[in-house]
Parts: C-alpha cells; structure tokens; sequence
C-alpha cells in the first residue's frame, strides 16, 4: 500500500520527467548534423576571453561524435535535469502535506514511510536517467553515428547517484517544513550555489557535485569517479537518515 501510494503521489513528475529528458536527448542526436555542418565555420568566430574559450572547448569536443554527446547531452542536460528533477521528486510526501497526515497513523512505523517514500522516488531518478541515456544508442544509427550501451549506463549510473545526493536533500528539508515549495527552492538554491562556484572558481571543479554527475574522468580517461561516487553515497544515506530521525520526533 505504500509503495503504491507513493507512486500515485509521484507518477506525474515521474512521467513529465521521462517524457522531458527523452526528448531532450533525442535533440541531441538530431541536431548533430546541423552542428557539423556548422563547425568549420567556428574558426571565423572570435575565441578570445572566457567565453572563446568556452566555445573553442565546445568546438573541439564536438569533431568527436563521443565528444559531442558527452558535451551537449551528458555534462549539459542530463545533469541539469537531473539535478532538477531529483530536486522536484524529493520535495513534498505525506510527511509535509497536513490535508494527508493521516498516513501516519497506518499500523508502520515513519522510519518505514520514509524509506519506502524514498526508494520510490529513487527508483522513478533511476527509471528516467537510464532510458533516456539508452536513447543516445538507440538514435544514433539514425544520424549515421553509434554509441555504445556500456557508455550509456556508466554515465547514467553517475548521474543518479550524484543526482541522488540533490533528492535525499530535497527529502530531508521536506521533514522540516509543511509545504511543497520550501523545500523545493532551498534545494534549487543549493544547487545553484554550487554550479555557480564550479564557474568561478575553476580550481573546484574537479571536485564539483557536477563533476562527478557527468562522469567527466570516465569520459576523458576511462576511470570510474570512483571516491565522488561513495562521497555522494555517503552524503546520501545521511541525509535520508536525517529525514527518518527528523520524522520521528516531529510533532504532528
């Protein structure tokens, strides 16, 4: 019952969301051959500043079909919309909603509900950011291109579980506060701190959230981010534990 009820709390986000980054990633692939034909024309462009550089970058990643997807599609959309949508289904539950406190009189205990909250929401983050990555090998031979699976899924999976950290944030601010929105925009706000920090001070980035959501060392050297991964890991369980003991002693 639980599970089923948190999946009829969730189930529009959830589609909204798969619906949005599936399109989103077949975009990507689309626009491909527009972008090629563009690119011998870069060399006209001025690339001098920050912003010539950021477009010389882009440029250069985008002679290669890998670099391409991982530019526009791994390190740019899927891991702003990830961020988002983790964000958007970590915010809200039974929990912060009075007109349905009622569940919390159910014969479990709230460590239960919030865990059950949780996995549910977790498993809708992993549903969308695996098969719209499985859209990049899927589409691709329809731009004379190919993209491997395993590729797919390595950034998936380091998408979700540095996205996660975003949800489990978003889960526990919901213990604390009797409304959607609270929640949802302190959670935006952190996040957007932290980008704005990984522009300005380059020197961070290696170590961003982000860094470790668009899987940039796999992509560049084939080593799994593998101490980013446990970090967001770690930071995840206590956040979620934080929810669970949060729930517990409030006072509804």
């Amino acid at each position: 019952m639980l599970w089923y009820k948190s999946w009829l709390e969730t189930r529009w986000r959830f589609f909204i969301g798969l619906g949005l980054f599936m399109l989103s990633a077949g975009g990507v692939i689309y626009a491909y051959p527009q972008v090629m034909k563009l690119i011998p024309r870069a060399s006209d462009l001025d690339m001098s500043g920050a912003l010539g550089q950021r477009i010389k970058d882009a440029v250069e990643l985008s002679r290669d079909y890998r670099g391409y997807v991982w530019g526009q599609w791994t390190r740019q959309n899927l891991t702003q919309f990830t961020t988002l949508f983790a964000i958007i289904l970590g915010s809200g539950g039974p929990y912060s909603q009075r007109s349905e406190l009622f569940t919390l009189s159910l014969p479990v205990s709230r460590q239960r509900l919030v865990g059950v909250r949780s996995m549910a929401g977790l498993g809708e983050l992993l549903v969308i950011v695996v098969v719209s990555s499985l859209m990049i090998p899927l589409l691709s031979p329809s731009v004379g291109q190919s993209y491997g699976v395993g590729n797919a899924l390595v950034h998936a999976l380091c998408a979700f579980v540095a996205g996660a950290a975003f949800f489990s944030l978003a889960t526990l601010l919901s213990t604390s506060f009797s409304d959607i929105w609270r929640p949802l925009l302190i959670a935006c706000s952190v996040a957007a701190v932290l980008w704005v920090v990984e522009q300005v001070a380059r020197g961070f980035s290696p170590y961003s959230i982000f860094t470790v959501m668009n899987g940039e060392t796999y992509f560049r050297s084939g080593r799994l981010p593998w101490v980013g991964l446990l970090a967001s890991t770690g930071l995840s369980a206590a956040m979620l534990y934080g929810a669970a003991a949060n729930i517990e002693r409030r006072d509804f």
